[in-house]
């Protein structure tokens, strides 16, 4: 990635390496004013969806403790006409019809990734178009292929790449600040990440095209040759080009999904290999504040992770895994914590199993979390809060879906053990919980197969809020869809705990659908309560019933397939201007 500010090439195979030395340009100065529009551009769109974020949760807020003596919360059921219009067309709406989450397949069998949103798709597009826009202003088109139309649009794109620079790795983090801050999930920032990724390559292969061209024109290939064999600045930035090619090229949805652990190693290897080259390649220019920043902001985020997995982990005999092979191929992994985790529903950990996977993560949601007393506690009587937490220790459980590598490798050690199994766990984490339901006075909760494991911790305090009343929701439907009734076995032990809850029945209503039955006797409903049903469900005509039955606001939330997901949002976006009700959606994809 040659230089962004170099001057024009006046013989032969003068060096590019001179422009270190040379006074700040006129043209350097607008390069860095347009790379500024791009960051006040930003965070621009950052104080507008912190803006929206704070009117909403003050709006819920207010729902909420307006709603927690009143049962028929009428008022809050009328919907907003306009709102729901903005809703349907822009900030529920799929690109096209309904597929959103629905990944698309090539040949029917490589997942190539998901459509973006409505609303996605035009910020993404905004950001494309500014790119475009500030690359293209003030180049002298009328004079193409001159050098010094090369020397400005080389030193312009290659400005604006490294400044995109910042946002892709802040968008990228799984400790990215505004996940919290703007209730925006780690999915979303990661499908941003990607674009922004592909908009530096555009960027950084049409400032070394340029940089090539001229070379070329002047002083043939050879001068090339000579640049790229004498010039530590040419050097360098060949090579952080050819590594953002690289990146680009290996970060496909197919190759991430068939080979997700080597290409998170070359991913993070490669990442440092063009840092340093870029930061040798802006030695002494203005532009490297900007490599500069953003290797502070990798190396702090990093810092981060390796900070929370020490606090979480260390000491008191370190987080132990207890692994359970169940029935369905599926995984329960218990895990007592070294330190107390304050858990919250829809939050999710990364999980480390040194012997399984070495140092490699991945991310599960929390299904359930317990606090006991620990047994081998010396403390005696607690005397103060602190004496409080030194004697508890928290319990936190996942159920784990068999698929390939990590988790097939922890189902075969988990089966041939026979029983139970016990081994050292590095937790990083909490992340997510980004959503609280208790300001819905009803609540609409779908789940498919696993994808139960982030429900199940609203269910718990959906009741527990309702029997304490702590939340203004009267009315929770749980729509689970299983493959088997064998499924049933992987959440049966909190299931059984939610169903003994104080008030349970005047509030919960669980809806079970098997999709492949073994036999009719298979499908029995225990109580009026929890019914089960054999097929899949009609989920129109569920969200059109509870809507008729609907007390306040709905909250409708959706884990499992992309097909479920879509399915769900689209009999939601029908109901807007009709029904007050909000769509949740949880997903992670990588």
């Amino acid at each position: 990635m040659p230089t962004p500010t170099s001057p024009p090439m006046s013989t032969g195979t003068s060096s590019a390496s001179s422009s270190a030395s040379t006074p700040v340009s006129t043209e350097n100065v607008d390069n860095i004013l347009f790379a500024t529009y791009i960051i006040i551009s930003l965070l621009s769109a950052v104080g507008v969806f912190l803006a929206y974020r704070v009117i909403s949760s003050a709006a819920r807020y207010i729902r909420k403790v307006t709603c927690l003596n009143n049962d028929t919360q009428m008022y809050f059921r009328m919907p907003n006409i306009w709102f729901g219009r903005v809703k349907k067309h822009l900030i529920y709406a799929p690109l096209f019809k309904s597929r959103h989450m629905q990944e698309l397949q090539l040949f029917g069998k490589w997942g190539i990734g998901v459509i973006p949103t409505r609303f996605q798709t035009i910020f993404l597009t905004l950001v494309i178009v500014m790119n475009v826009a500030l690359c293209a202003t003030g180049i002298e088109w009328s004079q193409s292929g001159t050098p010094n139309m090369l020397d400005h649009l080389r030193n312009r794109s290659g400005t604006l790449a490294v400044v995109n620079l910042i946002p892709l790795v802040i968008m990228g983090g799984r400790n990215n600040p505004l996940i919290q801050g703007l209730k925006i999930s780690f999915d979303t920032f990661n499908l941003v990440h990607r674009w922004f990724g592909r908009i530096i390559v555009i960027e950084a292969v049409v400032h070394t095209i340029c940089f090539t061209v001229k070379v070329v024109k002047l002083a043939g290939w050879q001068g090339m040759a000579t640049e790229l064999h004498t010039s530590k600045l040419v050097i360098s930035g060949f090579i952080g080009t050819v590594g953002f090619v690289f990146i680009i090229l290996h970060s496909s949805a197919i190759l991430r999904h068939a080979f997700y652990e080597t290409f998170l190693h070359m991913h993070i290897l490669v990442v440092i290999l063009v840092f340093a080259a870029l930061y040798i390649h802006l030695e002494g220019l203005q532009q490297q504040i900007y490599v500069q920043i953003t290797i502070a902001s990798w190396a702090i985020e990093r810092g981060i992770r390796l900070g929370l997995m020490i606090y979480r982990n260390a000491g008191r005999g370190g987080s132990r895994a207890t692994i359970e092979a169940l029935a369905g191929d599926a995984i329960r992994v218990t895990i007592k914590m070294a330190r107390p985790w304050n858990y919250q529903p829809g939050q999710y950990m990364f999980l480390t199993l040194p012997s399984i996977g070495l140092w490699t993560s991945h991310p599960f949601s929390i299904a359930w979390s317990d606090t006991e007393e620990r047994l081998d506690s010396e403390k005696g009587l607690a005397m103060n809060r602190q004496d409080i937490l030194a004697l508890q220790q928290t319990t936190i459980s996942a159920i784990i879906r068999r698929r390939d590598g990590f988790t097939n490798a922890l189902y075969k050690k988990a089966e041939k053990a026979q029983g139970r199994l016990v081994m050292t766990a590095l937790v990083e984490g909490p992340y997510g919980g980004l959503h609280s339901l208790g300001s819905y006075g009803s609540v609409l909760i779908f789940a498919g197969g696993v994808g139960i494991t982030h429900q199940v911790g609203y269910l718990r305090d959906l009741v527990v809020g309702f029997s304490n009343g702590t939340v203004a929701t009267r009315r929770v439907t749980l729509v689970w869809i299983i493959q088997s009734p064998e499924h049933l076995e992987w959440i049966r032990p909190w299931m059984t705990s939610i169903l003994a809850l104080d008030k349970r029945r005047d509030i919960l209503k669980i809806q079970l659908f098997v999709t492949r039955p073994r036999a009719t006797k298979e499908i029995h409903s225990p109580s009026a309560t929890v019914q089960m049903f054999p097929g899949r469900p009609n989920i129109d005509t569920i969200v059109g019933l509870e809507c008729e039955a609907q007390v306040g606001t709905m909250g409708v939330s959706v884990c499992g397939t992309g097909a479920l997901a879509d399915d769900v949002r689209l009999a939601v976006r029908k109901r807007q201007g009709v029904a007050n009700i909000d769509f949740v959606e949880e997903s992670y994809s990588w």
